[in-house]
């Protein structure tokens, strides 16, 4: 196992300490409950949004947390869920007269603990909503999920979700918000190679050097079918046809783009698959209006990427411009 680790059983802590040690002035880090949050929120009058889920997927979540997205979140081990106490926690630190809103990646633990968090604080008088995000087009269900899973079309979310909490816009417009972008969003990834959870010290599952897994979970479940490793272009044309061809997307639209690495994928090689991309979005009528090329929702070191369509109108694009800040500077 090669990787800059101590005490394989403080990972994450000591990864969470350090992103809030990076960002003294902004984050906040309560190591008992893995927890990340804004020095300055809550505050009256806005609706807190927040996220958890296991660790291993960064960017994803803590280094979410900053102006215009995440206000708060709670990681639980690599690929594990955050428990539920944490997830309790999380909620009433970030309450506000204005509510709370749980963004729940669609996946069987994460939505136990937060779902048994969020009716632990509600019988308490918080008022506190969650959704569950599923972009993913690759499989109906899988070994983590009931449904689709939620991947990094997540983050389209919570830049929409955060803006439009900016806005002083209520819970319920919020909420109808993430319902909106949930529904314009998809997703579809393919890896090349496993990843190895500290913990665990090995490849969570093995791949020939020749081959690709397509539609690959971000915690290396199985996708559509494992294949022989083809051209960068026909990988892209997979996912271009699979995501477009499962979304509200039709010629005229306007369009968000993310191809997102999986963690160990070189960012010129994302490029590639980025400018055939922007070939297919062109040869289909699609104009696109921003682009994201990096990593946002990662495997540890897992080679490969995915493609995020998202379809937009005039109020998601005012969301998406909408200035924000967090400890990954990725927006």
């Amino acid at each position: 196992m090669r990787k800059f680790v101590n005490n394989p059983n403080d990972f994450v802590p000591e990864m969470m300490a350090g992103v809030a040690a990076a960002n003294p002035n902004l984050l906040e880090h309560q190591p008992e409950f893995q927890l990340i949050k804004r020095k300055d929120r809550p505050v009256a009058g806005k609706v807190s949004v927040v996220q958890g889920s296991g660790s291993g997927h960064e960017p994803a979540h803590a280094m979410a947390v900053g102006p215009g997205m995440l206000d708060g979140a709670v990681q639980g081990a690599v690929f594990a869920a955050p428990p539920v106490d944490a997830c309790y926690e999380c909620i009433k630190q970030l309450a506000s007269d204005a509510g709370v809103l749980v963004l729940i990646n669609n996946y069987q633990g994460d939505r136990m603990n937060w779902d048994m968090a969020v009716e632990m604080a509600q019988a308490e008088g918080v008022n506190v909503k969650s959704f569950i995000i599923d972009d993913d087009v690759a499989v109906k269900d899988s070994s983590y999920t009931i449904g689709r899973r939620g991947v990094a079309g997540n983050f389209f979310v919570i830049k929409a979700c955060g803006a439009a909490a900016d806005l002083g816009k209520s819970l319920d417009e919020v909420l109808e918000v993430a319902k909106k972008v949930n529904g314009q969003v998809r997703t579809m990834g393919v890896a090349l190679s496993s990843c190895i959870p500290p913990v665990k010290g090995t490849p969570i599952f093995d791949i020939a050097v020749d081959e690709m897994e397509v539609g690959v979970g971000i915690h290396g479940e199985p996708g559509r079918r494992r294949d022989k490793t083809k051209p960068a272009n026909e990988i892209l044309d997979e996912m271009f046809e699979a995501v477009s061809g499962d979304g509200p997307f039709s010629k005229g639209d306007r369009v968000a783009v993310m191809v997102n690495g999986l963690g160990g994928t070189p960012i010129s090689e994302l490029y590639v698959l980025y400018n055939r991309a922007a070939r297919r979005c062109e040869e289909a009528g699609y104009t696109i209006v921003r682009n994201y090329v990096g990593e946002y929702c990662t495997s540890l070191e897992m080679a490969g990427a995915s493609l995020t369509l998202l379809k937009l109108d005039d109020e998601l694009e005012k969301m998406l411009d909408a200035p924000a800040e967090v400890a990954a500077r990725i927006f």
